[in-house]
């Protein structure tokens, strides 16, 4: 990520928010668009320092946006929250999960064993990973990180909401950490994780910094 800047000091925080727990039980969610369970919401509130009725505490980021994926199960919070806190919504199809085509509300166990030889060549090439009938990986992983790209151009001072799904957040964590992507596996991402990255200039060029990771769980706060 490297563009010329007015200001060489930009600055911009973006905080990440998987969707809370869905209905539907163990299955692949990709397309498929399922609500939040009761659980799943009281976890985004407890991740972002919201009460019950959504209303911000002292502990809530200053958030001058936020930005959604199209899918109820971020949707609902990310434009519930805007209208309680008196913020600008923007609902945005590239921030949406890959979609699974044929396996998409398929059990997660039987997923496992349906995609095992594709998740096996995946290790070894992401171009290999591509569900019947759905989105192939590398175009996925093109569509967030064109998202990603975008949020560059944000004001400076900008302090953004993203809430969004773990296989997006599976291609922006590696990508500023500088892992490789089909190598993501070790990081916990699970209803609700909220993580911050610091995006600034330096030497010319915007760097990308992660401040925390899953920080909510373990007592962090979203103030970090």
């Amino acid at each position: 990520m490297s563009v010329s800047r007015e200001n060489p000091h930009k600055k911009i925080i973006v905080d990440f928010i998987r969707h809370g727990e869905p209905e539907g039980g163990d299955i692949l969610r990709g397309r498929v668009d399922p609500v939040l369970t009761d659980a799943g919401w009281a976890q985004m509130r407890t991740a972002t320092a919201l009460n019950d009725a959504n209303q911000a505490s002292p502990n809530t980021p200053p958030w001058t946006e936020i930005i959604t994926s199209p899918l109820k199960r971020c949707r609902h919070f990310a434009e519930r929250t805007a209208q309680q806190i008196n913020l600008p919504a923007s609902v945005m199809d590239q921030w949406q999960e890959i979609d699974y085509g044929d396996w998409d509300g398929m059990l997660v166990s039987e997923w496992r064993k349906v995609a095992a030889e594709q998740f096996k060549a995946f290790r070894d090439d992401l171009s290999a990973l591509a569900p019947p009938n759905g989105e192939d990986y590398l175009s996925f992983k093109q569509r967030v990180l064109d998202a990603w790209q975008a949020v560059a151009d944000k004001p400076d001072g900008s302090h953004l909401l993203v809430v969004t799904h773990g296989g997006v957040l599976r291609v922006i964590l590696p990508t500023v950490l500088g892992m490789p992507l089909n190598r993501s596996f070790p990081l916990f991402i699970p209803f609700a994780c909220f993580s911050r990255i610091s995006l600034q200039e330096v030497e010319g060029k915007l760097t990308a910094s992660l401040l925390f990771h899953n920080g909510a769980e373990y007592g962090a706060g979203p103030l970090g």
